[in-house]
């Protein structure tokens, strides 16, 4: 799948990049996305939710009233889960969400969903840009210029540029990150792709190992 480099103004520049069908034009995995979506998303979580049972309750311990006869559900003290403002009943702990998946895995992940990406016409190929001081408006100009303004955008650089990401943070539906720490869950969140020239070695690179 040959793509044509834009510049930022929108512009082609007369230079065409092939995308690698090892990379861009494979038979997605559906499992293997989900599987990398749900490991990111449990990486994400806290896991400090916390209730508290019966013997953490403050109250008396005192049996209110007697086991049988009473017409109801046995119960002892106050604190119990039968009665509002007692404990909870195997209620959330403490826990660490975090998973582990094996390195191929992950790749073949990110693989499938660049070739979703591939197959939606949702890549844009420009060349190498900065800027010389953080920007908002500069930004925007660039998206419009690209055609993907008012889309959830996501800009792979090679590597970690200060200006381009200080002029997109405050930008709710655009995102920048490094094109080696990308990852499968990022690619799927956004509606397109925008991807430096040296993005996409690098991005070869790492999933061609």
């Amino acid at each position: 799948m040959e793509l044509s480099v834009l510049n930022i103004n929108g512009q082609e520049t007369g230079r065409k990049v092939t995308l690698d069908e090892k990379i861009f034009g494979i038979e997605p995995n559906d499992h293997v996305i989900y599987l990398a979506v749900k490991q990111y998303l449990g990486n994400q979580r806290q896991g400090t939710a916390k209730s508290k049972e019966r013997s953490e309750i403050s109250g008396s311990t005192r049996k209110l009233g007697r086991q049988k006869g009473g017409g109801g559900a046995r119960h002892g003290d106050i604190n119990s889960p039968l009665l509002r403002g007692g404990g909870r009943v195997f209620g959330p702990k403490p826990r660490d969400y975090r998973t582990k998946l094996n390195k191929k895995v992950k790749i073949l992940a990110r693989k499938s969903a660049l070739s979703y990406k591939a197959q939606e016409n949702a890549i844009v190929v420009v060349e190498d840009f900065t800027f010389e001081a953080p920007k908002t408006k500069e930004f925007i100009n660039v998206a419009k210029n690209l055609k993907v303004d008012g889309k959830k955008i996501l800009l792979l650089m090679p590597e970690s540029n200060v200006n381009v990401c200080l002029s997109a943070r405050n930008l709710q539906r655009a995102e920048v990150l490094e094109a080696n720490k990308v990852n499968t869950y990022k690619i799927l969140n956004a509606d397109v792709l925008v991807i430096t020239e040296n993005s996409l070695k690098a991005i070869d690179e790492i999933l061609n190992k």
